[in-house]
């Protein structure tokens, strides 16, 4: 089978695309590697089934023509994180909104059989029920979190008009090898490792329990190959979690080492805890692997990290000044 994964240079999209390599796909990747790296493909070089494609995914006319022939789309290409999408909104709408247009419209065009939307749970802001199922009203509490949810949109509304086939997973707290280590201050793997390689205590945030439905990268990755196959989730919007949450203390217990408290920060959950009844029962998916086995896959796979930048409290208060000026209202 043919298949085009957006983004496929990224964290997630790079694990989906070892996964279809190994299922004996032939996997298109477009990605314009503003936040994806070549390095996470690297080991398919001069595999002929493999091709890669620099270009920007709302740039129709570009991309428009790589879709031929192909009969599953994964569009997991995005911009992420909270601080710079407060800063720079217009261009996470470039990616996330008028990128994900552009993708449906050529799925449409060259008539996808099957199209996977990679969806985010920020969409439900800070939640009044756990676990979350997918019928919690939406609160995106920042552009990044409202830029994934109306690219979701769309992509519902593409299928009721124009009958694609396609299904949205909502991902929570995704984890895992390769997860991005770029100069913005995001995900909390990323800063606790460069932390831990450098002999730094970790910055918690608040008291450090709250709770993240940390899911592992691969699980992820199955819930997107298992609900491809299934063409009668068309239309369906879904929950991919981990099965449980987890206290940030609990993840610095695991890791080892000293810690440093900084701000509780506003717009955030004191808990994700994903509802993944529904894909259980339409799609037979569940998670496999353990938090504790997650991190210690995490720790043997640490100097992935050694050249990420390093969070100190000073510089934490720096780049997330902007978080707190329009989030603390």
């Amino acid at each position: 089978m043919r298949t085009l994964v957006t983004g496929g240079c990224g964290f997630i999209a790079s694990h989906l695309v070892d996964r279809l390599v190994q299922d004996g796909h032939e996997v298109v990747i477009i990605d314009n590697l503003s936040s994806g790296n070549l390095k996470n493909i690297e080991h398919h070089k001069g595999n002929h089934k493999v091709s890669f494609h620099h270009a920007d995914i709302a740039e129709y006319d570009k991309i428009a023509p790589l879709f031929k022939g192909i009969e599953r789309v994964y569009h997991l290409a995005a911009l992420a994180d909270i601080v710079p999408s407060i800063e720079r909104p217009m261009a996470y709408h470039r990616s996330n909104v008028d990128g994900t247009i552009s993708v449906l419209e050529a799925c449409r065009h060259n008539n996808i059989k099957r199209v996977i939307y990679a969806a985010s749970s920020s969409c439900y802001g800070i939640p009044d029920k756990y676990p979350t199922p997918e019928t919690q009203p939406i609160s995106a509490q920042y552009p990044y979190a409202l830029t994934k949810y109306v690219g979701e949109e769309y992509c519902m509304h593409w299928h009721r008009i124009y009958g694609l086939n396609i299904t949205s997973l909502r991902f929570f707290n995704v984890y895992g090898p390769r997860a991005r280590t770029s100069g913005t201050y995001g995900a909390v793997f990323g800063v606790f490792l460069a932390q831990k390689l450098n002999n730094k205590p970790y910055t918690v945030v608040g008291d450090g329990k709250q709770t993240r439905d940390f899911t592992f990268v691969t699980d992820v990755v199955n819930a997107c190959v298992m609900t491809s196959e299934r063409e009668d989730c068309a239309g369906e919007i879904m929950n991919v979690g981990s099965g449980n949450t987890y206290s940030i203390n609990r993840l610095v217990e695991l890791l080892g080492g000293e810690i440093t408290y900084v701000p509780k920060r506003p717009g955030e959950p004191d808990c994700t805890f994903a509802d993944t009844t529904k894909i259980a029962k339409r799609v037979g998916w569940k998670p496999k692997i353990s938090f504790e086995e997650g991190v210690r896959i995490m720790l043997d796979n640490i100097d992935y990290w050694r050249e990420a930048p390093l969070w100190e409290p000073a510089s934490i208060a720096e780049a997330t000044k902007d978080w707190f000026k329009y989030l603390g209202k």
